[in-house]
């Protein structure tokens, strides 16, 4: 069953992560990884490890959202959120010890610039 608000991790560009509740339904998820940016995007979904993902703006990087943190090989434009998930492609709450785990992981902001969020559009391909 869907829940109708879940517990997540927020992380925004030069801040530490928090936890934050959400509701569960797309027009809102679109409109938080909106934040900061000049209209309202779509959501893309990135799988970080079984039934934990994250959520940002699908064109973060192409419509100038900040930097915000590296994973992996890219780099994260604007603010996203960290959140569980079932195996039906449904968003669930993230569990406490993936909380603490992604909170540690991402405490400190990163000093990413524009050019290496434009250079990192091109790398990615």
């Amino acid at each position: 069953m869907k829940e109708k608000t879940i517990n997540a991790l927020m992380v925004a560009p030069n801040m530490k992560p928090c936890p934050i509740v959400l509701e569960n339904n797309l027009d809102f998820l679109q409109r938080a990884v909106s934040i900061g940016a000049p209209y309202q995007g779509l959501i893309e979904v990135l799988p970080l490890e079984p039934n934990v993902c994250m959520i940002c703006n699908e064109e973060g990087k192409l419509i100038g959202l900040p930097g915000n943190r590296r994973i992996g090989n890219d780099i994260i434009a604007g603010i996203f959120y960290i959140v569980g998930e079932d195996n039906c492609g449904n968003f669930t709450s993230l569990p406490k010890d993936i909380t603490a785990k992604y909170m540690k992981t991402l405490q400190h902001p990163e000093k990413i610039s524009e050019e290496d969020v434009l250079n990192s559009i091109f790398t990615c391909f």
